[in-house]
């Protein structure tokens, strides 16, 4: 987004960006000014995704591994299945007929078959019927996730929802349902047709609500954190009273503590796990992912962390075009816009911060993470789900953001020269002295010679790229 303004022959464009920079470009020449200014005005807003930069970008580097088929569902359906024979891969959704925001292949339990799948998907809220997540090798246990029933005011029953849901239970084992709504939020659905499983048809499962904030609410939470970190008043009084008011790290409590709930029913109490929300493509996500990375060392790797985020966020259908589409500066309310997966990568960086040994990555690579989801030459992150991606042919038309990240080159800059394997499960502290504001993200375009040099490198590339792409938008 940009505003300008003139002082004599010297124009000045202030363009505000999706990764938090503020850049102030003056440019000799009314003319010049204002044409760039409307190009990065009508770049700022295109209609089309194809003409988005991925589609045009053509990398300077040797791909070495193709990392649209790095994270296929089958190769991790083999490591399952190397330590389980209870589940299989199911392909029922293959033409995205069944749920168009789940992909082609999802692990299902094996005594359950399609035409189950089918009739439970009518059930759930988008056809989200419930797959796995997670298998924990140390006991066995599950965590599947899922979208909503829709019971209704009737409090209507599926019993191949019930057979589904019960499938995933040991003998004489009990099971949570986490509900990520609050249980009024919850209630208040069933008069919209949703709801949530009745215990009378779920005797085994106990249900818990943990309410995690979604949609505007967090939106708004992002736009006064960001807005308290520009405040140049220097007061330290009032910065403490805006970061607190945007309620940013009560967000980053509330998901972690539902995170270490999920983890601690599957590793302590030695059950399995259901968790949902309304439509289990945001709060879902985050609980089902930070679960993981609290109880499995692999997905504290490199590798690991990055099939986590294909599995759990791309594949599960996070609508990333529509929650990462303008960022804090935006002077249009976007309606589904939430940073929802900009939190999860906080809570990921908090944990990283108090485990610091850990992880085989630094923070350098989560930050690389949040500029990629919201503006890229890559095009892993563009579409909603997998069926949009497949109808852009994103595979045969852009390049994925893991054939650059895995080269060994790339590699090395996100490495954590701390890093010892782990194979413990680590318990994170949602104590609010544990709990820190990312600088690296928030605060990083504060410190005032690392910020011109980056700028002004960032700008020649986006000038170039505007004059190419608006002859393009012409076309």
């Amino acid at each position: 987004m940009s505003c300008s303004r003139f002082l004599g022959s010297v124009g000045t464009i202030i363009i505000k960006c999706k990764d938090l920079r503020i850049i102030q470009l003056d440019i000799p020449g009314m003319e010049e000014c204002l044409n760039i200014a409307s190009s990065i005005e009508a770049l700022s807003t295109l209609d089309s995704v194809t003409l988005m930069y991925p589609f045009f970008y053509r990398p300077m580097f040797e791909i070495v591994e193709d990392g649209w088929s790095a994270f296929l569902p089958e190769k991790e359906f083999e490591v399952l299945s190397s330590v389980t024979d209870e589940w299989r891969l199911s392909y029922i959704n293959k033409d995205f007929s069944i749920c168009p925001s789940y992909p082609p292949v999802v692990i299902v339990p094996r005594s359950i078959d399609d035409e189950t799948l089918q009739k439970v998907a009518v059930y759930r809220h988008g056809g989200r019927f419930p797959v796995l997540s997670y298998y924990h090798k140390k006991n066995g246990m599950v965590m599947m996730r899922s979208s909503q029933p829709l019971t209704g005011t009737n409090g209507r029953r599926c019993k191949e929802d019930e057979k589904l849901v019960n499938a995933t239970l040991r003998p004489g084992k009990r099971g949570y349902i986490i509900d990520t709504r609050s249980l009024n939020a919850a209630q208040q659905a069933r008069a919209k047709g949703g709801g949530f499983e009745q215990e009378v048809y779920y005797p085994q499962w106990r249900r818990i609500h943990r309410c995690i904030e979604r949609f505007n609410i967090l939106q708004e939470s992002l736009i006064k954190l960001v807005e308290a970190c520009n405040d140049q008043s220097h007061n330290m009084d009032r910065w403490l009273s805006k970061l607190e008011a945007s309620n940013w790290m009560t967000y980053i409590k509330e998901i972690l503590t539902a995170a270490c709930l999920a983890a601690q029913c599957i590793d302590r109490e030695g059950a399995s796990v259901l968790v949902h929300g309304t439509e289990g493509t945001d709060s879902t996500l985050q609980v089902t992912s930070l679960a993981q990375i609290i109880l499995d060392p692999d997905c504290r790797t490199i590798q690991g962390f990055e099939s986590l985020l294909v599995r759990e966020w791309l594949q599960a259908g996070h609508p990333f075009q529509q929650r990462c589409a303008q960022s804090a500066y935006s002077n249009s309310k976007q309606k589904f816009e939430a940073p929802v997966f900009l939190l999860f990568l906080d809570c990921v960086w908090q944990i990283l911060h108090q485990f610091p040994c850990s992880f085989e990555f630094n923070e350098h690579f989560l930050v690389t993470l949040f500029e990629h989801a919201y503006a890229s030459q890559f095009g892993t992150f563009l579409g909603n789900n997998e069926n949009e991606r497949s109808k852009l042919k994103l595979q045969q038309k852009t390049m994925s953001l893991w054939s650059w990240v895995n080269q060994p080159e790339e590699l090395k800059n996100f490495q954590n020269p701390l890093f010892e394997a782990n194979s413990l499960v680590i318990w994170p502290s949602v104590a609010p002295q544990s709990l820190q504001l990312w600088e690296g993200v928030f605060l990083r375009w504060n410190r005032p010679s690392r910020f011109l040099d980056e700028a002004e490198e960032e700008m020649r590339r986006i000038i170039d790229y505007n004059r190419f792409l608006l002859d393009k938008v012409k076309d």
